[in-house]
């Protein structure tokens, strides 16, 4: 992805040059042997087999350091641009498998890269290592009940004593933070600023006095979003990223890596949710109907905007910009885009949609969901 000879980062080149091009043929071969015979992704596979598979990907992605990819290699990295990790995110989005599995998108995706930018060094030297070995898991504690859209009138506060936080507030929608092992939480540590101004990046072990964990049970039965509760909880004073009172910063600096990956992917994951319809449409007889077919190709063309959208957004991401609005307008985008993509789904299934996956009815297969993350030892029960 290169920007034009005028270096402006709006002007978009879609090719690749020929390193990353090579590199991209290493992953197609690899994925070919890794991933099972005539089965891509590991939502082709049924529970047993998509157990088997998930504990082991992470580690097979770690020994070729796709997990570490751009980090610089005296913190086990191979050193390559962001580019590379882009190719790497296009070829496994293809290829219907997990960067790692979703609960280590936290730790090795969002924290890893914000501590390679924002972190001390004996931050980097502790987590790390633990990050890439499984050994510590991670969860997101922005969102408030009070302070979603608006994060910066969070509520959720931190006070000095000694040397250590000490953090009293709520957060909330926490996916998977019941099986996990830490949390980076935003907080305020100084009253006095309003705003974006005197918030802290502080990272906080779960397993503790004074947290607790909450999750909610969702319509589907499944557990994954959870409530965060801090009462008197504490973490070690040098455990603040970036700074005191700097947190905003590097809180923006995470959402950067976030979308500025997802920005060439997530449109790969699109277009075959709409496969999918496609596909759907045809087993319940419905291929045919032309308000269906209208609506697929709305879909269809949604998927082709947020596709150039995200070569927009990446172009200025690989030049090394800061994200801008564009970011957040590409969020917003498709969070409508699924909406109008879930009705289509369930419109055209009709009462079947609402069957709980992985029972048998209509005309269709059942869809073996992806299995719940396990439960890590010693924590607490669900």
């Amino acid at each position: 992805m290169r920007a034009g000879p005028d270096e402006e980062w709006a002007q978009v080149d879609i090719s690749h040059p020929p390193k990353t091009e090579a590199f991209r043929t290493e992953v197609k071969e690899f994925l070919a042997e890794a991933l099972p015979p005539d089965r891509p992704g590991i939502g082709a596979l049924d529970e047993e087999a998509a157990w088997a598979f998930a504990r082991d990907w992470p580690r097979r992605l770690a020994e070729r350091r796709y997990l570490s990819l751009a980090w610089p290699e005296e913190y086990g990295g191979r050193g390559l641009s962001k580019l590379h990790q882009v190719v790497l995110m296009e070829e496994l989005a293809l290829a219907g498998v997990p960067f790692g599995l979703p609960q280590d998108t936290f730790g090795v995706k969002m924290l890893a890269n914000t501590l390679l930018r924002w972190g001390t060094e004996e931050q980097k030297r502790r987590f790390l290592p633990r990050i890439l070995s499984g050994e510590d898991t991670w969860r997101q504690g922005y969102s408030e009940p009070d302070a979603g859209s608006d994060l910066a009138s969070l509520k959720t506060r931190a006070a000095l004593d000694g040397e250590e936080w000490v953090i009293d507030g709520q957060k909330v929608w926490t996916s998977g933070a019941h099986h996990s092992d830490w949390i980076f939480v935003l907080a305020r540590t100084n009253r006095e600023a309003a705003g974006h101004r005197g918030i802290s990046f502080l990272l906080v072990p779960l397993d503790q006095p004074g947290v607790d964990v909450r999750p909610f049970r969702m319509m589907s039965g499944q557990l994954h979003f959870n409530e965060v509760f801090f009462d008197g909880a504490r973490t070690r004073a040098e455990l603040v990223v970036g700074g005191v009172d700097n947190g905003w910063t590097v809180a923006q600096s995470l959402l950067g890596v976030e979308r500025g990956e997802e920005a060439a992917t997530n449109p790969i994951l699109f277009r075959a949710e709409v496969e999918r319809l496609v596909e759907l449409a045809r087993r319940y007889g419905k291929d045919r109907d032309p308000v269906v077919r209208q609506r697929i190709a709305w879909c269809w063309s949604k998927v082709e905007i947020m596709r150039y959208l995200g070569y927009r957004t990446l172009t200025g991401w690989l030049k090394g910009a800061d994200p801008g609005p564009e970011s957040s307008i590409a969020k917003l985008y498709w969070s409508e885009y699924h909406t109008e993509v879930t009705d289509l789904a369930m419109d055209i299934m009709g009462l079947h949609s609402q069957v709980p996956a992985g029972r048998s009815c209509g005309p269709t297969a059942p869809t073996t969901p992806a299995p719940p993350t396990p439960p890590r030892p010693g924590r607490r029960p669900t």
